[in-house]
């Protein structure tokens, strides 16, 4: 006998839905971020636009699975995950200096990515915050009688 597929609204509820700490939450942006950049230096040449471009999910999953209570550290750690990232995309052959010097010109040239990804995580946060507020307030109301 064959089975039925499962209701949309079950399969949504198995999705993943971590509840990150801020650190935790930095650790897995930096991570993600590291591992994007290997990805797109071996993938594409170390393309600041792919890299850019696979910036703005990691963004929004970090500001998503970012618990209630750490919910605004998620736009302060996805800017440092962007550089730590960089640190693998950035252009420089020629030693330490000439690193250093790729990976403040990338971080200059590619500041519209950084600040869309952070506008990202803090619309994310922002509307969290909002839902939260709201739904903590009816709890809150006193009941009748």
């Amino acid at each position: 006998m064959r089975q039925s597929a499962p209701p949309p609204a079950d399969a949504a509820r198995r999705l993943p839905n971590p509840r990150l700490t801020g650190l935790g939450g930095g650790l897995f942006s930096c991570a993600a971020m590291f591992a994007l950049g290997c990805v797109d230096a071996v993938l594409f040449g170390s393309s600041l636009t792919a890299y850019g471009v696979l910036f703005l999910p990691v963004c929004a999953l970090t500001a998503a699975w970012i618990r209630r209570g750490d919910l605004v550290t998620a736009p302060v750690v996805v800017p440092i995950a962007f550089t730590v990232g960089l640190a693998v995309v950035a252009d420089g052959n020629g030693g330490p200096a000439a690193w250093l010097m790729g990976l403040v010109t990338a971080l200059a040239t590619q500041a519209g990515w950084l600040y869309g990804g952070t506008l990202v995580a803090g619309a994310i946060v922002a509307v969290r915050r909002l839902r939260t507020a709201g739904r903590g307030s009816a709890y809150r109301r006193p009941r009748p009688g």
